[in-house]
């Protein structure tokens, strides 16, 4: 099944170091930026991670 163009592949960015850890779809009709608390491997530490460009 392929996906609709109503959705973009964004990447979550922890907030404290700034590593691309995740990377999930997201509906463009949504305009609010994702911000969701997950585990840095980095950080060692649950974190919140902030929506960014995926590279």
């Amino acid at each position: 099944m392929a996906k609709s163009k109503r959705t973009v592949i964004i990447a979550l960015a922890c907030s404290v170091c700034g590593s691309q850890n995740y990377t999930e779809y997201k509906n463009t009709a949504v305009k609010d930026k994702v911000e969701k608390n997950k585990y840095c491997k980095s950080c060692k530490k649950h974190t919140k991670h902030v929506e960014t460009k995926v590279k």
